[in-house]
């Protein structure tokens, strides 16, 4: 195997890795917050407004497997 392969399966081991978590994550916050909105409506810019922060911070962690994707993409 050369070192262009490895680097390819590198990258995509990483992003594709480093996007589970967040997509499982983020679907269970919106699970959730469907949840609590059935069980109290009058609640609900309170809950949008955590679940938006939520989902806000899981998929920051998307963002950085992307990119140390492109790290080992380009640069190692």
């Amino acid at each position: 195997m050369d070192v262009d392969a490895a680097r390819l399966i590198a990258t995509s081991l990483a992003i594709g890795i480093g996007v589970i978590g967040p997509g499982i994550g983020i679907g269970l916050i919106g699970s959730k917050a469907m949840e609590a909105l059935g069980r109290n409506p009058e609640a609900e810019a309170s809950i949008r407004t955590t679940m938006i922060l939520a989902a806000a911070f899981a998929e920051s962690i998307a963002i950085f497997a992307l990119v140390v994707a492109l790290i080992i993409k380009f640069v190692v």
